[in-house]
């Protein structure tokens, strides 16, 4: 009986973890658009980009389809190159010297 209930389990706790990292997205939304230093801002949009990676990771244990996986991989790398460019930009006002 516990095996039959632990895929029930499982699709649930999975569910309700997308959903918080959903409304951590919205949250971290809004502290792009209010915050009040741009520094916050990039360190939103970075919590941004992390959070979407989990929802691609999350996705992929829901569907049983490995490609998320390789999607949250590329995702997690472009939100740090773009993380790095900004940073850069905020610091020295300049990307390419």
């Amino acid at each position: 009986m516990a095996a039959e209930a632990t895929p029930a389990f499982f699709e649930v706790a999975v569910e309700a973890a997308l959903l918080l990292v959903a409304g951590l997205c919205v949250l971290c939304t809004y502290r792009v658009v209010a915050g009040p230093t741009i520094p916050d801002r990039v360190v939103a949009v970075d919590a941004i980009a992390t959070n979407v990676v989990a929802i691609a990771v999350l996705f992929a244990l829901l569907t049983g389809r490995g490609l998320f996986v390789n999607v949250g991989l590329v995702l997690a790398i472009i939100g740090f190159i773009a993380t790095v460019t900004v940073a850069k930009f905020v610091i020295e006002g300049d990307i390419i010297e």
